[in-house]
């Protein structure tokens, strides 16, 4: 049972649907559209159903955070999209605080007229191809550790607390690396993008 749901949640995570820039929409959208376009796209990386991935008021709050660049006559632009959805990924481990660190330059700079956004255009293409990478290697990676558990040995006969026990170290195990590469991550803002 544990070695079937096991599994079926690695190759979940493993055949995800990308939201790829060609279908990031070349027209401006209002905030509704954008609301119900990102719900759509991403909708699906939601814990709970009843989560909102992005509202009206998050969006307004990065703005005044400067994160995201004032819409033009209330419209928003495919450059806009982009820094949304990169946030959306980011603020699931960072601060908007770093996040902030993070895109204010090329916000800045997009604002000031310095940069077209095409900068933007490939981040957000970079970071579909290492999502994609990094998906990969962390099914390969996971499913090596989990063998070495023994947990999908079907020649293992385990008690329920002995499964309860080796999830709960798998679990300790995720959180552990997670949090080495969010620290990480940290690092790298304290250092390079913050003042």
């Amino acid at each position: 049972m544990v070695k079937n749901t096991l599994e079926e949640l690695i190759e979940e995570l493993e055949n995800f649907t990308q939201l790829k820039f060609e279908s990031i929409p070349d027209i401006d959208l209002y905030m509704d559209q954008v609301t119900t376009f990102i719900e759509d796209k991403l909708g699906y990386l939601k814990r709970n159903k009843k989560d909102r991935t992005i509202t009206k008021t998050m969006i307004n709050n990065y703005t005044k955070a400067g994160i995201l660049m004032p819409p033009k006559k209330k419209k928003y632009s495919k450059q806009h999209m982009i820094l949304i959805i990169l946030i959306y990924y980011l603020k699931q481990i960072l601060s908007i605080s770093d996040i902030q660190s993070l895109f204010s330059p090329i916000v800045n700079s997009i604002m000031s007229g310095k940069s077209s956004g095409e900068n933007l255009n490939d981040i957000y293409k970079t970071f579909l191809k290492i999502e994609d990478g990094e998906v990969k290697a962390f099914a390969d990676s996971f499913k090596n550790n989990i063998e070495k558990k023994g947990i999908l040995n079907e020649n293992c006969d385990k008690s329920p607390e002995e499964n309860l026990n080796d999830l709960i170290m798998i679990v300790i195990m995720l959180v552990v690396k997670a949090n080495i590469e969010k620290r990480m991550a940290e690092k790298i803002i304290d250092n390079f993008f913050k003042e």
